[in-house]
């Protein structure tokens, strides 16, 4: 597969060019996919069908009816009040980051159960390894500390054939490890993936959520309803120091482990933190760092990433591991 990466996508508001969630949502095709949407179909002010992006139970649905139509992942559900994923713009990241794997390899994204994938906290909903499975046939292990998440993710994975033999969810048992504890001595993964808590306490959660509700009320006020869709769990929503502290002890290990993985990746929400972020990696004698903006509509959004092999090497190692027979 070459890479058909277009270089102002994010600039023109557009998602990746390979990202299959381009334009309106083909509602009529989401339902056929799955039939229960159609309840909670309903008009907008100006006669377009849509749904009520502020109801927790249509936002759910959506997911389900996005991830059996695009990624043929028919048994998906998660607890409530856990993170329920906006899902183009997940996908979004994932072919960002396959962009990076094709610059390795002259311009061509390896595909298929060669390339290993490290997903970083994947929640219940485990949606990047859905999506980077199906899109591309990689084989991840998805990790998370959360019990009811691992539970979740698990569930979901044995109860849909597309995903069983791709992913493996694994507990990470040191709440202040990230790789410790999960990479052995002989693993090798071609690219981490993480979305890593934004806040720095419960109360900035609870503050954010509630700003989030204006702006879906067009700023009428009232006390947000518990059951929104940008729900979460503490380990989902926030950290001691944030989403830079979280970052910077995830780079700080990553040179342990720095020739047993081609990229490590982080989305990072806040624009400010790139530069301390990028200042300590040149620190850490990263060798590559790269910053990929992505856009969907009006929302701007951002992954950091970084290498401690250099280019030659990053070539030899698609050379010996994806094009090996």
């Amino acid at each position: 597969m070459k890479s058909k990466h277009g270089p102002h996508a994010a600039e023109n508001g557009l998602l990746h060019p390979r990202n299959p969630h381009n334009g309106r949502y083909n509602l009529k095709a989401l339902c056929e996919s799955c039939p229960e949407l159609k309840r909670h179909i309903q008009p907008n002010p100006k006669g377009d069908n849509t749904i009520d992006f502020s109801d927790a139970r249509a936002v759910l649905c959506l997911n389900k009816a996005l991830l059996a139509h695009y990624y043929h992942v028919t048994n998906w559900q998660i607890p409530a009040g856990y993170l329920c994923p906006p899902i183009p713009g997940r996908a979004d990241y994932i072919h960002y980051a396959a962009d990076l794997l094709c610059e390795c390899d002259q311009g061509t994204c390896p595909t298929g159960r060669k390339v290993t994938v490290l997903d970083i906290g994947t929640g219940a909903n485990c949606i990047y390894p859905i999506i980077g499975s199906q899109s591309y046939g990689w084989q991840f292990v998805a990790t998370e500390i959360d019990p009811v998440s691992i539970k979740t993710a698990s569930l979901i994975v044995q109860s849909n054939a597309c995903l069983n033999k791709l992913i493996k969810v694994a507990q990470q048992t040191d709440r202040k490890a990230i790789f410790k504890g999960i990479l052995k001595d002989k693993d090798r993964f071609d690219l981490t993936l993480c979305n890593p808590p934004f806040h720095a306490s419960m109360a900035e959660v609870k503050t954010s959520n509630q700003r989030k509700w204006r702006n879906l009320n067009h700023g009428k006020p009232g006390k947000a309803p518990a059951n929104l869709n940008f729900g979460g769990q503490k380990a989902e929503l926030w950290c001691p120091g944030g989403e830079i502290v979280f970052i910077k002890n995830m780079a700080k290990e990553s040179v342990d482990c720095a020739e047993q993985v081609c990229w490590f990746t982080s989305l990072v929400s806040q624009g400010d933190h790139i530069r301390p972020l990028k200042k300590l990696l040149t620190r850490l004698d990263a060798k590559q760092i790269e910053v990929i903006k992505m856009r969907q509509g009006q929302k701007i959004s951002r992954f950091i990433a970084w290498s401690f092999l250099t280019r030659d090497q990053q070539a030899s190692w698609a050379k010996t591991r994806w094009r090996r027979r």
